[in-house]
């Protein structure tokens, strides 16, 4: 089992969770937001380009006060709890977004699997890679108060990321590019987020993701017992994209919807994503039966000489913004309410070393 730190956060309001989660995560919050300051600054000078990092933090928060203001107010309570700023909780919050507005090339990040099946055998997972330099910089986590308690992954001071809630609604998140991202909607991981605190259903889900006026690119794929589909971000629209005939989906860094793929940037910059997407493929059609954890990351656990480097690990070498790591690897079982997480790589990961975590009752909990 992990001894990965895991945050019980709650509160009878966002205000209240935000300062919950800011005390219990003031010092991993403050190691990590010296990290991405440096990562802003580096990804912006390898493109050309300075950042105003406030500024875009602001923007993003605008835009995420006309949609959903409660997340806002989650953010301040983040803010006051660690006695930060709150413009650098934004702005942790709205990394993928300044990232993007950057513009550097990224190489790596997370590839997802799911299965769907009869009624309630779906199950699905991911390898979530990220900066080596930031391995210490997420934590597991359940949070109760909103209308749905939910459980899962996320980042120091970042309000959600992967996580399954209490109605048996599950997400994984893969980031995308397009040439339209900047950062002025609301920041993809808040849209997550959202999903996880009021989500009752898959169809709510859906109808919530496509409704979410984002400026970043990212799918972010539903699970729910016995429903699965990808949901395709953008700043210009967004598609929603159903298994194949054999119930899977496969999923790494590049838009499968044809009009969203019209303006492709990640995979035009990062064609290791087709290289990927092309080996997991052809490995689930080799696949029968269930996506349990050992299957999944016999699946996941792929590297270089296999043909697409699937499990990341980082090179000894390097600068911040080139070592990137499979920090991670999560599975979800939406019947069961619950995921497993693996701290590291599927290549590493055993019976033991998984760390099962189940969604809490959303407002039942509360003392």
């Amino acid at each position: 089992m992990s001894g990965r730190t895991v945050l019980r956060i709650g509160g009878d309001s966002p205000r209240r969770r935000g300062e919950d989660r800011g005390r219990q995560a003031r010092e991993g919050i403050t190691r990590a937001w010296k990290v991405y300051e440096e990562l802003f600054a580096t990804v912006a000078a390898a493109g050309g380009r300075t950042l105003d990092v406030p500024a875009l933090a602001l923007r993003t928060v605008d835009a995420t006060r006309a949609w959903a203001p409660e997340l806002v107010e989650e953010m301040e309570g983040v803010a006051e709890g660690a006695g930060l700023p709150f413009l650098t909780i934004a702005a942790l919050n709205a990394r993928t977004e300044i990232l993007a507005e950057a513009g550097a090339p990224r190489s790596g990040e997370c590839s997802t699997l799911v299965r769907t099946g009869d009624a309630r055998t779906t199950a699905g997972g991911q390898c979530w890679d990220w900066h080596e330099e930031l391995a210490d910089a997420w934590h597991l986590q359940t949070v109760t108060g909103d209308t749905r308690g939910f459980a899962g992954i996320t980042e120091h001071g970042i309000l959600g990321k992967i996580g399954i809630n209490d109605a048996g609604v599950g997400v994984l998140f893969n980031i995308l590019g397009h040439t339209g991202d900047a950062a002025t909607g609301v920041p993809v991981h808040l849209v997550a987020r959202q999903v996880l605190g009021a989500a009752g259903s898959f169809a709510e889900a859906v109808a919530l993701l496509t409704a979410a006026p984002v400026s970043a690119s990212t799918v972010i794929t539903v699970v729910t017992a016995d429903r699965a589909a990808s949901v395709e971000l953008a700043p210009g629209g967004s598609a929603v994209v159903s298994p194949d005939d054999r119930g899977w989906l496969v999923r790494t860094n590049h838009f499968l919807d044809p009009a969203l793929a019209a303006g492709e940037l990640r995979g035009r910059r990062e064609p290791e994503t087709y290289d990927r997407h092309r080996l997991l493929t052809a490995r689930v059609r080799e696949r029968s039966g269930p996506l349990g954890p050992d299957a999944l990351v016999r699946l996941l656990a792929a590297h270089r000489d296999d043909g697409a480097e699937v499990c990341c690990h980082a090179p000894a070498e390097g600068t911040l913004g080139g070592r990137w790591a499979t920090l991670a690897t999560v599975a979800v079982d939406p019947t069961e309410r619950s995921l497993l997480v693996h701290d590291g790589g599927p290549c590493t990961a055993a019976p033991s070393t998984w760390t099962r975590l189940t969604a809490p009752s959303g407002r039942a909990e509360l003392g």
